[in-house]
């Protein structure tokens, strides 16, 4: 699918709404052929950004400035990249909604879902939830803003070796054509490959389901079980996704490819990751309240396990990794009750979803 562009927006600078790890890494990867500007909600991390360079100590391009004001982010950039995390995704995008226009382009890169219930409901008062209630970052922009032309990044790509510059590659998925083309013009360089992909909603749930089997990872890596219950569950956790995001409107073609199995087995194997952080903590015998207070930024896989397990109560679908889970992080379950269930579990089929 195909707009016109309203304009040549190649000398206009590029926004980035959040300025977490993952934020400052795409604005850095941005600056090196761009001038960039970002959001802050904090007036003391723009004065940082503008001052010194840096956003809590995190080094910045020259080329990047910083502003806390919406209205003037949008009227100077056309191309944005929001980049902040999930469980405030919907109320920045509300804030941006008044000064966004159809000509703008917004390609995430956050790696989580929302949920959509009338107002006093929550996940703690309903028992059963539809698809029409969960709600992926890019579907959250189209029905919280007038934009049109939306994407999202997804990919092996932890914050702390963009941040060195290590090699690594992405995906920008969209419907629309120009948008990956963009993506990938404005992203782009000698150690940092882009990828196109049209099923944005693919894309997206890879991005999210990935975390859910990091966790369990992170898990046997505390129990030091060894590399060969890694495979497994590496290999039964892209099974799970895939019967998940086809579920939830992905085609299998995504969740095999670099934002499914590239972010997964990545994700998998990374004390970097968050989401491996808290499964290895847990199996420590750290409680998850604990777990959650000590940590700078939101675990996304834990919200996304609770969302999952009540959508798998409406569906009576099966997914035996992520209702383990549940059991592990909200329901006391000790982690070798819930891997001592999952090796007794009986899986028949080795493949079944080609």
């Amino acid at each position: 699918m195909t707009l016109k562009n309203s304009s040549n927006n190649s000398e206009k600078p590029v926004g980035v709404i959040g300025i977490g790890s993952f934020g400052t890494a795409i604005a850095n990867i941005l600056a090196e052929k761009n001038n960039v500007i970002v959001y802050a909600r904090k007036q003391e991390i723009v004065d940082e950004i503008n001052e010194q360079h840096s956003a809590e100590g995190r080094e910045l391009n020259q080329n990047i400035t910083a502003t806390t004001d919406p209205q003037s982010l949008c009227e100077t950039c056309e191309v944005m990249f929001p980049v902040v995390s999930s469980s405030g995704f919907r109320d920045v995008m509300k804030k941006f909604a008044p000064f966004l226009h159809p000509y703008h382009i917004l390609i995430h890169g956050t790696k989580g879902l929302v949920l959509n219930l009338p107002e006093g409901r929550n996940l703690d008062n309903v028992s059963k939830i539809h698809r029409e209630n969960i709600w992926t970052m890019s579907e959250v922009i189209q029905n919280e803003t007038v934009v049109v032309r939306v994407g999202c990044l997804a990919g092996p790509n932890l914050a702390k070796e963009l941040a060195k510059g290590q090699p690594a590659a992405t995906v920008v998925a969209s419907r629309f054509n120009e948008v990956i083309l963009e993506g990938q013009r404005l992203l782009r360089s000698d150690r940092f490959q882009v990828y196109g992909n049209q099923d944005i909603i693919g894309v997206e749930l890879s991005g999210v389901l990935k975390n859910t089997i990091a966790i369990a990872s992170g898990a046997l890596a505390g129990l030091g079980l060894g590399e060969n219950a890694k495979g497994l569950l590496i290999s039964r956790g892209m099974v799970e996704m895939i019967h998940l995001g086809n579920a939830l409107g992905g085609q299998t073609q995504s969740f095999v490819g670099l934002a499914g199995i590239g972010d997964l087995v990545t994700t998998c194997s990374s004390t970097f990751s968050r989401n491996y952080t808290v499964g290895f903590r847990l199996a420590k015998g750290e409680t998850l309240e604990a777990i959650n207070d000590s940590m700078d930024e939101v675990a996304e896989g834990i919200n996304t396990v609770r969302l999952l397990k009540t959508f798998l109560e409406g569906t009576g679908m099966r997914a035996p990794i992520t209702e383990n889970l549940y059991k592990v992080l909200f329901e006391g379950f000790k982690v070798e009750d819930a891997l001592y269930y999952l090796m007794k579990y009986p899986f028949n089929v080795d493949i079944d979803f080609l």
